[in-house]
């Protein structure tokens, strides 16, 4: 079976597009539909099913894919390092949500860069979760952090730490609650502040108050920032209460900066995984970044 056929097939697998397939290898469309064509003559059997929209693997495609792409992803890689492990520079392409890649990932990962033969130089780039997955998938990146264990067989999650959120604000709306009516307990005391949230649906408040409050918030986003560092600066600023994850805010509720408004007994979690594609931690440096991760996380607990 001809390598390059095999090749475009997984890369038109993971871009679920044969447009999107060809740019990511240099061809054109019709050069693309007419490989995938003579490998469905080849094997008998249709790999995909035409969509309005990209394509969609058939059983067969999807098998084919799961076989075939791990070993396709080490003969890149062979080509590309050479076989000399000792002398080969690697390049690390690592993907996650701004704040907890900057925050976490990047400052544990600087410690494995370095200009000795065990060292690898890291490019990051931040999105979320489903920009990244499909950057993933069509070979952008070759590590990835998020909060959505991806489906299928082409991408492998490993859960790497759990993310506390806590509800925050300035010390000056904590005294507001305070020294209200004190009957109003709960979310009842929280009505009608403002919010300060990375978008327009309230994602991280509405999700504490569902677990927390088994209800819906009643406010509205006062401030938008699409940054939880940003979020943090606008609410020590007094801009409105926020939920935040315990270690972005940790430092600034000790200060004094922000104060916790609820502690419940059980606090609302959030797990990211480490996501690789399927087979591709048989590269050394991929593998290496991975374990060196898991470690680190042991801390972030």
């Amino acid at each position: 079976m001809d390598l390059a056929l095999l090749r475009t097939f997984v890369t038109v697998h993971r871009a679920g597009s044969f447009t999107r397939a060809a740019a990511l290898l240099g061809l054109s469309q019709p050069a693309v539909t007419s490989q995938i064509r003579t490998l469905e003559r080849q094997l008998g059997r249709p790999l995909f099913l035409r969509q309005a929209r990209g394509v969609t693997p058939t059983t067969i495609g999807d098998e084919l894919a799961h076989k075939a792409a791990p070993h396709l992803d080490a003969l890149v890689e062979i080509a590309e390092t050479g076989l000399d492990d000792e002398s080969s520079s690697r390049t690390l392409h690592l993907a996650g949500p701004p704040e907890f890649t900057a925050e976490r990932a990047l400052p544990a990962l600087t410690e494995l860069t370095g200009d000795d033969w065990r060292g690898f130089a890291l490019r990051a780039s931040f999105g979320n979760a489903e920009e990244i997955l499909e950057g993933l998938a069509a070979g952008h990146h070759d590590l990835v952090i998020c909060t959505a264990r991806p489906r299928g067989a082409l991408l492998t999650a490993t859960p790497l730490c759990d993310e506390e959120h806590v509800l925050v604000a300035a010390p000056r709306w904590a005294e507001r609650i305070d020294s209200g009516k004190p009957r109003r307990k709960g979310a009842a005391a929280l009505e009608n502040l403002p919010v300060v949230e990375v978008h327009e649906s309230l994602p991280f408040v509405s999700r504490y108050w569902a677990s927390v409050f088994d209800s819906r918030p009643s406010a509205s986003g006062t401030v938008i920032v699409p940054d939880l560092r940003a979020v943090l600066a606008c609410a020590t600023a007094g801009a409105g209460l926020a939920v935040l994850p315990r270690y972005l805010c940790t430092a600034a509720v000790q200060q004094g900066d922000v104060v916790a408004l609820h502690e419940p007994a059980v606090p609302p979690l959030r797990t990211y995984f480490l996501v690789v594609r399927t087979g591709t931690l048989a590269m050394p440096h991929i593998a290496r970044a991975h374990e060196w991760l898991q470690r680190a996380a042991a801390d972030w607990c």
